[in-house]
């Protein structure tokens, strides 16, 4: 998992450690600083000379740049890195205890609206997650740096948040002894590229909205004081300039150059209003940072799904670390709300608003089986 380095002694430390592993010389300096001795693949790559003195604290040592997140340093590191660090790989040997009581554990978890289900069984397994991190930059009048997060188990396609909350904070380093794999472990197959994509075109874009709500919220506090403010001055400007022509005869030269400053004031105020529009409009670039690919054991619930008459046998994975079984993801959205509906057509688990009327013609479709759009009216 990736490395809080927000704290400037945790900044400096990693730092340090990434210039010492390129073959660079460091030396610690006070006040919270370092001083390096860069060779020329080095310097290129975070723009700085042979001789160097980066300061992390609120105090600098004499000649130090300030290295920060809030700068460029992130894309400095990133381009001394290169590829490497993108895809790590680790194995979780935890006992996974099964739920003791699967039958409850399952009801909490999976809630249909329309169809009835049976567990069929519960098997220890093996599983393979994808945790793949996004650094997204959010530009407006402001700007924000965060990173977003998708994690999806390949066995069964879930989506389990829950098992990025029971991980976070918990560090894989390389040099720890990793456990071996049972001869008779059993993983699934890695999705090809075509898959994953897929998949974060469509996981992604909720998971970035809701990171950004924050960011958003304080936008548009700010965007309506700034219309707030523009309304009121450029109001008294056109209360006063009619204020003025009121009560003279109509071809007066006095009326007609107060008309002119009110239908002024007018155009000023809707000008103002497009720049701030501008202001304010923001922008999100968003690229893959790194994905780390999680083997660990599992309980496997077999359960069987039945709406009328028809039944359909889903896989749903019991996580030992987060304590949780996980809830399929909604086959059309993606989306973990519940409750869930059951299509008749191809027993597709959705969202309740992925089971609505068509907005065109009234009629409720299955969004899963047809992404296009209705199939009677192709609204």
């Amino acid at each position: 998992m990736q490395p809080d380095i927000a704290e400037p002694g945790r900044l400096q430390t990693f730092t340090a450690a990434l210039l010492r592993h390129e073959d660079a010389l460091v030396e610690s300096i006070e006040p919270e600083g370092l001083e390096v001795l860069s060779p020329p693949p080095v310097q290129r790559a975070l723009g700085v000379g042979e001789l160097s003195r980066l300061g992390f604290g609120t105090s600098l040592p004499p000649g130090a740049q300030r290295v920060g997140l809030e700068g460029d340093w992130l894309d400095r590191f990133a381009r001394l890195l290169g590829p490497r660090g993108r895809w790590t790989r680790r194995v979780l040997a935890n006992e996974a205890k099964a739920p003791g009581d699967p039958e409850r554990t399952l009801g909490h978890e999976l809630v249909l609206d329309n169809a009835t289900f049976r567990l069929l069984g519960v098997e220890p397994a093996w599983t393979r997650y994808l945790v793949l991190d996004f650094r997204a930059s959010a530009v407006s009048d402001d700007k924000r740096d965060f990173i977003s997060r998708v994690v999806v188990n390949l066995a069964t396609g879930a989506l389990p948040d829950a098992v990025l909350a029971a991980l976070d904070g918990r560090t894989f380093d390389a040099g720890d002894a990793e456990p071996v794999l049972p001869a008779d472990a059993a993983l699934p197959p890695l999705w090809d590229r075509a898959r994953v994509a897929a998949l974060v075109q469509r996981a992604l874009p909720p998971r970035l909205e809701a990171a950004l709500e924050p960011f958003v919220k304080g936008m548009r506090r700010r965007l309506g004081r700034d219309q707030d403010r523009l309304y009121r001055y450029h109001n008294d400007l056109h209360l006063e300039a009619m204020r003025r022509a009121f009560g003279l005869p109509e071809g007066d030269p006095k009326r007609i150059r107060e008309e002119q400053r009110a239908a002024a004031a007018g155009r000023e105020y809707r000008a103002k209003l497009d720049d701030l529009q501008r202001q304010y409009a923001t922008r999100v670039t968003v690229e893959w940072v790194q994905t780390l690919e999680l083997v660990m054991p599992v309980h496997r619930f077999s359960v069987q799904i039945r709406r009328r008459k028809a039944d359909r046998l889903v896989a749903l994975d019991w996580n030992p670390v987060a304590r949780r079984l996980e809830a399929p993801a909604c086959d059309a959205t993606l989306g973990l709300e519940r409750p869930r509906l059951v299509c008749d057509d191809a027993l597709h688990l959705v969202v309740p608003a992925a089971l609505g009327p068509c907005p065109g013609c009234g009629r409720a479709y299955c969004r899963a089986c047809h992404r296009g759009g209705c199939p009677k009216c192709s609204h």
